[in-house]
């Protein structure tokens, strides 16, 4: 077994949290519980290290090139300050990574990457590496932390003179001093709610982390773990890759086609891709809600009739709608609304029905 990697928190939580492998990293699952943590970012506000997440730079006169070259979304529409949801596929149109790429200037864009897929997704960057752009990948150098919640621009705001309200989602600044570190501070993140990412030097790492943590105390924020970090984003129907996303499952199958643009011009995966948007891709991410007492899980398979139809992705028990729900990728033929179909959990065949996604979604 090669080595867990740790990020630079590991020290500040590792006698606080109860630590799981992860994607090739040694990771907090949950502090105080995942139900806890989960509520405290529905109602007020988490903070998540996700320090093993991998940064990327592009940058150059042929950046943009490079970036709509490996990128399924449209990166020319991109300001600087503006991010994006985009993916990378392959040439049958399953998928490489999801990602997000930020215009940091002119010539630069930062890609933002999952952390088992790294080493992965580097080595395809550099293979189709075009014209005059440099690739540096700088994931060691730099550490992340997301703020997740209602409550979050109320906390984060008592760190810095920079307006926050003037972020709006899926835009970002530069150089924001926040409690005396410089950081790229975006309103994005992975769990339905309002928040924020933030990127800046690894050294920072654990000072950040208590400031932020010391800063939300009043509002109850709670430091929190991939266990909440996956029921909140599976609630709100945000895909997970090696679970809704993988080589073997493409951008539009995965419900994530909007990001998919072939009217940008040529992109790895384009003509499937473009293909599948048009007439329908065989299969459909769905959401299900069982019928029958039990817990759909990853990987189990799914029924109509004697036919297997598809698999779970993605299940649990909602911790907001207390319900037993979960993802599935089905034939598209079986994907009606309301429809009944049947998990397989322990060899025993359960009744589920077709429902609505997201299962969460945020008032406005």
């Amino acid at each position: 077994m090669p080595e867990l990697k740790r990020t630079p928190l590991y020290e500040v939580y590792k006698d606080q949290a109860k630590l799981v492998p992860f994607g090739g990293w040694e990771m907090p699952v949950q502090f105080s519980g995942i139900k806890q943590e989960h509520e405290a970012v529905r109602t007020r506000a988490g903070l998540f290290d996700v320090s093993h997440m991998g940064e990327v730079e592009i940058s150059g006169p042929d950046a943009l090139s490079l970036v709509q070259k490996l990128t399924t979304n449209d990166a020319s529409k991109l300001s600087v300050g503006d991010a994006q949801y985009s993916l990378m596929c392959y040439p049958d149109g399953g998928t490489v990574d999801d990602l997000l790429v930020y215009r940091t200037g002119e010539q630069t864009y930062l890609l933002v990457i999952n952390a088992a897929n790294i080493d992965k997704d580097v080595e395809w960057i550099e293979q189709h590496q075009i014209g005059n752009v440099t690739v540096k990948n700088i994931s060691d150098q730099t550490a992340q932390l997301a703020l997740q919640g209602p409550l979050a621009e109320q906390v984060l705001q008592k760190l810095t003179q920079s307006d926050l309200s003037e972020i709006k989602p899926f835009k970002f600044k530069q150089d924001v001093d926040i409690a005396g570190v410089k950081t790229l501070v975006s309103r994005s993140g992975y769990t339905g709610e309002d928040g924020f990412e933030l990127y800046f030097p690894a050294e920072h790492g654990p000072a950040l982390w208590y400031k932020i943590l010391e800063a939300g105390q009043e509002e109850g924020v709670l430091p929190c773990g991939l266990g909440a970090r996956d029921t909140l984003r599976f609630e709100a129907r945000l895909p997970l890759y090696g679970q809704e996303l993988s080589a073997g499952i493409s951008p539009v199958e995965a419900g994530v086609g909007f990001a998919v643009k072939p009217d940008k011009g040529d992109f790895i995966g384009r003509d499937v891709l473009a293909k599948q948007k048009a007439e329908g891709a065989p299969r459909k991410l769905v959401g299900i809600e069982m019928i029958d007492r039990g817990i759909p899980r990853s990987g189990y398979p799914v029924f109509a009739g004697d036919k297997q139809i598809g698999h779970v992705t993605t299940g649990t028990q909602s911790p907001t709608l207390k319900k037993n729900v979960g993802l599935a990728l089905i034939a598209t033929e079986y994907a009606g609304l309301d429809r009944e179909v049947e998990v397989e959990i322990r060899g025993k065949r359960l009744k589920a029905k077709i429902v609505k996604t997201p299962f969460y979604k945020r008032a406005k």
